[in-house]
């Protein structure tokens, strides 16, 4: 499979809950992905910075897209681990994965998280997952 930035679009643009927080396709490659989100008031928490579950949803959609790369999109995640390093604060948040080792059936998958801050790029958190091929596409209803 051939891993293009369109053919990453097109996933995005079939999953609603990644349409509704407004994310973004920004880099797809062979092993690779990059997901760009604006980060507006309904995605913070009570004290101003993204919520925990935002940054969560980046990382395993990250991480997803880098294991489908190589896999195929027929992928779902298996498990990951997700470390908050600092409060999320700013214009933008921006998640870099990139495929550590994949198998035939299983790829492991790191990221990291990164707030934008007009020329600031500062990271917030890391994360590491397991993506699994399934055995074959569930069907759409």
């Amino acid at each position: 499979m051939q891993a293009t930035l369109e053919l990453g679009r097109q996933v995005l643009a079939q999953q609603p809950f990644s349409q509704y927080l407004g994310a973004e396709v920004t880099a797809f490659s062979s092993g690779h992905a990059v997901l760009e989100l604006p980060l507006r008031a309904e995605l913070l928490q009570q004290n101003g910075f993204a919520h925990g579950g935002v940054l969560s949803y980046l990382a395993d959609n990250a991480l997803t897209f880098a294991g489908g790369s190589v896999l195929g999109t027929a992928v779902v995640t298996s498990e990951f681990k997700i470390n908050y390093l600092r409060p999320a604060m700013g214009d933008r948040l921006r998640v870099e994965a990139v495929v550590l080792h994949a198998g035939r059936s299983q790829a492991v998958v790191r990221c990291e998280i990164f707030a934008l801050r007009g020329e600031e790029h500062l990271l917030c958190a890391a994360a590491q997952g397991t993506i699994t091929l399934l055995a074959q596409p569930a069907p759409r209803g």
